[in-house]
């Protein structure tokens, strides 16, 4: 019998194609077979990189029966390379199936690190990136977005939203805290890359009505302390003494935070701005 395969999984341009890896192009260069969210899609950088490997489709509505399929040629002895049509497969795109599949059939995976849109909405907010949250695409119902914004108070959330839906969203977000710290990062790496920060409020104005094009990232901050350090009470009397005692503050704040249940950004903020 051929000795197992592996699967590769690939992470590829959220937009430039010039974004891609070496370590990706060998990896694509090298496989028997590609699995592909959109065939057509993925020709495009294929294509420009001289990749030949032939494709399959693999994508949400497929995802069981090709995996069966993938998995067989994997035990076969050959290689079988994983892309979604931008960024890190399984990261709100097909794959968890497939990865899942090999994980079970105790065959190999292989994942390589390269692009990924919440990471570089993340760093290019401007917003805390010490304690975060993805939460993939947000829900379309107003109970279930309302609770979405409430849960992460103390900590800086990421989510992918649809641009017909952006001014819907900000607009929940501004009912719920109109304060928050926002930023609306579209199109990132790509041509037209736009990055829009303010409160939720502005931001809700801004997009109400507004006709926007292209894929959005929305990045929110945590929550802002209405009345200051009163608010945060006990909770940063305790982190004053541990950073006293000698502790550092990020990590005290964490423990104090999950210890009280305020936010860790909002304490170490005002631990550090009171200095």
């Amino acid at each position: 019998m051929s000795a197992p395969g592996r699967l590769v999984v690939c992470p590829t341009p959220i937009g430039n194609l010039e974004d891609v890896t070496l370590r990706v192009l060998s990896a694509l260069r090298d496989a028997d077979v590609i699995a592909c969210e959109d065939t057509r899609h993925s020709k495009r950088l294929l294509d420009r990189y001289g990749v030949t490997a032939p494709l399959v489709s693999y994508h949400e509505h497929n995802e069981r029966s090709r995996a069966n399929d993938l998995v067989a040629r994997m035990q076969g002895g050959q290689t079988v390379a994983l892309v979604s049509d931008a960024g890190m497969p399984l990261v709100s795109d097909p794959g968890a199936v497939l990865v899942s599949a090999c994980v079970a059939a105790g065959l190999a995976v292989e994942v390589l690190p390269g692009p990924s849109a919440v990471l570089v909405a993340l760093a290019v907010s401007g917003l805390p990136s010490e304690v975060w949250r993805f939460v993939g695409f947000l829900p379309r119902k107003a109970g279930e977005l309302r609770t979405t914004f409430l849960g992460a108070g103390g900590e800086t959330l990421v989510a992918f939203e649809s641009p017909r839906r952006i001014g819907t969203s900000l607009a929940a977000l501004a009912e719920v805290d109109p304060a928050r710290p926002v930023a609306v990062c579209r199109e990132l790496t790509k041509v037209y890359e736009e990055v829009v920060r303010g409160t939720a409020a502005d931001l809700a104005a801004r997009y109400d009505g507004a006709e926007v094009k292209g894929e959005i990232v929305l990045v929110v901050g945590p929550a802002v302390p209405a009345g200051g350090d009163e608010d945060l009470g006990p909770a940063l009397a305790a982190l004053r003494e541990l950073v006293a005692a000698g502790a550092k503050p990020r990590p005290a704040a964490k423990v104090v935070a999950s210890l009280t249940g305020t936010g860790a950004n909002a304490l170490y903020r005002a631990l550090t701005e009171k200095r």
